[in-house]
C-alpha cells in the first residue's frame, strides 16, 4: 500500500498557488493519518519532523529536516494545524522547506543570481513621473531604503523614470551580493527569493532580512503603487483575495527567515 504521504507531494511543492488550488479541486484532501507530530535530531544535522514517529519526506523522498529548532517549530505547527484533513493550501512553510531540499539546495548558484538580477531591475528605482501624489509618495517611503542600501551595504543605486531599463552600475550588484552571501544556504535563499518575487524588490527583501524593516513594513512598499490605485479606484474582490494568499506565502518566508538566525 502506497504511503498516504505520497499523495501530498504534488500539492505541497507546486510553486504556483493557482496551479495548487487546481492540484486540490482534482482530488480529495488526504485525511489525517497521523496522531503526533515531534521533532528529533536529524542524521547528518539540523532538526527532522516526525509524523508518529516517522520522518515527513519531501516530494524527491529527502527526509524533511530543517536547521534550526526554530524553523522544525514553524514545520510541527503546520502539522498539528491539521484537522480531520491535510490542506497544503495551509503548510506555506512545509513548501519552502521542500522547495529548499528538493531545489535550492541542487542550485545555489542559480538562485542566488537569480535574486542578483532582480536587484538589478529593482521596483524601488523604476519612479512614476506623475500623479504629482504618487511621485511624492514614492519618493518619501522608497527613498530612505535606497538610502539605507548605499550607506550600511555601499550599494548605490540609480533611479529611472518610467520603464526605459536602467543599467545598475556594477560596484550596487556587487555590494548586494556581498551582504545577500550571508544568506546563502539553500532555505535562507529559498526565503530570500520568495520575499524577493512576492514584492518586486531584492532591496526590500534584504532590508528585511538585515532587519530594516518589517515584515508589514516591506509588504507595504512594496504595494505602494498598487495602494494608490485602490485609493483612488478601489478593488474587487478576487484581487482582494489573490494579496491575501501572497500575504500568507510572504508571511511564511519572513517567519522562517526569522527563525533560521
Amino acid at each position: 500500500m502506497p504511503d498516504i504521504r505520497d499523495e501530498l507531494t504534488g500539492a505541497l511543492s507546486d510553486p504556483d498557488p493557482v496551479r495548487r488550488a487546481q492540484i486540490q479541486m482534482l482530488k480529495p484532501l488526504p485525511k489525517r493519518f497521523y496522531t503526533t507530530v515531534t521533532i528529533a535530531p536529524a542524521e547528518n544535522g539540523g532538526y527532522a519532523v516526525l509524523l508518529d514517529g516517522r520522518n515527513v519526506r519531501t516530494p524527491a523522498k529527502a527526509p524533511l529536516t530543517v536547521p534550526t529548532a526554530g524553523v522544525a517549530e514553524l514545520l510541527v505547527e503546520e502539522w498539528e494545524a491539521q484537522k480531520e484533513e491535510i490542506n497544503p493550501a495551509t503548510m506555506p512553510v512545509t513548501r519552502l522547506a521542500n522547495t529548499a531540499l528538493d531545489g535550492v539546495a541542487k542550485d545555489i548558484r542559480g538562485v542566488f543570481d537569480d535574486i542578483l538580477k532582480f536587484a538589478g531591475t529593482d521596483m524601488l528605482c523604476y519612479r512614476a513621473s506623475d500623479p504629482e501624489g504618487l511621485v511624492a509618495r514614492q519618493t518619501e517611503r522608497w527613498d530612505p531604503i535606497l538610502a539605507w542600501a548605499a550607506k550600511t551595504l555601499g550599494a548605490r543605486f540609480i533611479l529611472a523614470e518610467g520603464i526605459v531599463h536602467q543599467e545598475q552600475p556594477a560596484a550596487a550588484i556587487n555590494a548586494y551580493a556581498g551582504a545577500l552571501r550571508s544568506y546563502a544556504t539553500p532555505l535562507g535563499l529559498a526565503c530570500l527569493h520568495t520575499i524577493t518575487s512576492l514584492t518586486g524588490s531584492a532591496l526590500l527583501a534584504i532590508a528585511f532580512a538585515e532587519k530594516r524593516i518589517s515584515a508589514e513594513e516591506a509588504w507595504e512598499l512594496a504595494h505602494l503603487d498598487e495602494d494608490w490605485q485602490i485609493e483612488h479606484w478601489g478593488t474587487d474582490e478576487e484581487a482582494f483575495q489573490r494579496r491575501e494568499h501572497r500575504w500568507q506565502d510572504m508571511l511564511a518566508a519572513t517567519r522562517t527567515l526569522d527563525a533560521l538566525r
